[in-house]
């Protein structure tokens, strides 16, 4: 894949080199890391909140699986609408506003009715936030689309940084901090936003119509399969590492150890991330990620020494973080034109919501009958054979025409 390189300006946003350039690299930057650092004072605490509640498991099921079937609605929609209205910027504001009005009114909430009203709302609402934030960047970088990952790396920083610091702050004041504390960072976040431009020009399809439009592509349906594989992926990853590690025998200090290793990774992967496109393509570099994140499932599924899983974890930066900036630059780069927001709010969509879900939902029976070697034995086939499916069903399509460049406008 080819980046266009044609220097821009649109309005008093330059897209070239230069001081103005530097400054919207750190906007894009800044707003990443509080993006993720607000995602680490709040999300690892809502289970306890929710315990602390008093809810039952059934309750807590319902609330914390509402979350990625929310997001997977409500990204597509609100991208999608942006790109049919040019208001990417409107929208991402009220997205936000309404997201901190939920984070900030939470720890005032008793009820689980009201709780899970108010979360449906402000998932709703914020579901679109990340995939805003990618559209805009890729926007901004102009030339540079390929350095996405070192504005992602951001967001890292963000998370391991903000994580400790969450954890003293709740010791010290209860788990509403943890809430108040991400409404802060999102509040910061939102200032930052107001000066990002977004996207092209007025997508030609009302926001259904073009959805449906990228779902006729086949590229795009094989795209979001392998998608729905890495969300599942992420769930597996996120929610059951610690059980899986705890049927291990494994102490609690060398679940921290494991944790920190793989985000360590995550840093030169993020920050070399341009290279890494330019040699493999996106589509290239996304099918990698896929095959290793599979294989490290299955080697965590043959493994029962915990320390072993020290080793493993070595190929974390492989995983996740190389299959999201490749996604990015692919959803980018086979956008229609004007319907850039809606391709990542899809992308978005299918991991962090329907691939999340089902991954949530499926791995707490497999957790239950199999243990955490089988889930991830499961888990890891079926990463490895979507990706070969997908690889094998592309390979036999048409090649990919080149379209035709379009003109490029700001978007508020």
């Amino acid at each position: 894949m080819r980046y266009d390189c044609r220097q821009q300006r649109i309005g008093t946003i330059s897209l070239t080199t230069g001081p103005e350039d530097t400054i919207n690299k750190f906007r894009l930057f800044a707003f990443s890391f509080l993006l993720f650092a607000g995602f680490a004072f709040a999300s690892p605490f809502i289970v306890l909140y929710f315990q602390s509640l008093g809810f039952n498991g059934a309750q807590i099921g319902v609330l914390t699986g509402v979350t990625p079937l929310i997001t997977f609605f409500g990204a597509p929609f609100w991208t999608g609408l942006a790109d049919a209205t040019r208001r990417h910027r409107l929208i991402m504001t009220l997205a936000m506003m309404v997201g901190i009005a939920g984070y900030i009114v939470y720890p005032f909430l008793r009820a689980f009715e009201a709780v899970l009203l108010v979360a449906v709302v402000m998932n709703f609402f914020f579901a679109p936030v990340s995939s805003f934030a990618d559209n805009a960047t890729m926007f901004m970088l102009g030339e540079k689309k390929d350095f996405y990952g070192r504005i992602r790396l951001g967001g890292t920083i963000g998370y391991a940084l903000a994580a400790p610091v969450s954890g003293l702050l709740v010791h010290a004041y209860g788990l509403r901090a943890g809430f108040w504390g991400a409404s802060v960072m999102y509040i910061i976040g939102l200032f930052i936003s107001q000066r990002f431009v977004h996207s092209q020009s007025k997508a030609a399809s009302p926001a259904l119509r073009g959805i449906r439009t990228l779902l006729a592509n086949p590229r795009w349906i094989l795209f979001l399969i392998a998608s729905l594989a890495a969300g599942l992926a992420l769930s597996g990853a996120n929610i059951y590492f610690y059980p899986y590690m705890k049927g291990l025998g494994a102490p609690t200090s060398l679940m921290g150890i494991a944790l920190t290793i793989g985000t360590t990774l995550e840093f030169p992967i993020l920050f070399f991330g341009n290279r890494l496109l330019r040699w493999l393509t996106p589509y290239g570099l996304f099918l990698l990620a896929m095959t290793v994140t599979g294989i490290r499932m299955v080697l965590f599924a043959a493994n029962n020494n915990p320390d072993l899983v020290l080793v493993i974890q070595l190929l974390n930066g492989f995983t996740f973080p190389a299959m999201w900036i490749a996604g990015v630059a692919w959803a980018n780069a086979h956008a229609p034109a004007g319907m850039t927001a809606t391709a990542q709010g899809l992308f978005g969509a299918m991991i962090f919501g329907f691939g999340t879900a089902v991954g949530g939902f499926v791995g707490g029976p497999l957790l239950e009958s199999l243990g955490g070697r089988g889930l991830y034995l499961v888990f890891g086939c079926i990463m490895l054979a979507t990706t070969a499916v997908v690889a094998l069903v592309e390979s036999r399509l048409p090649a990919e025409q080149p379209s035709a460049p379009v003109a490029t406008e700001a978007s508020a």
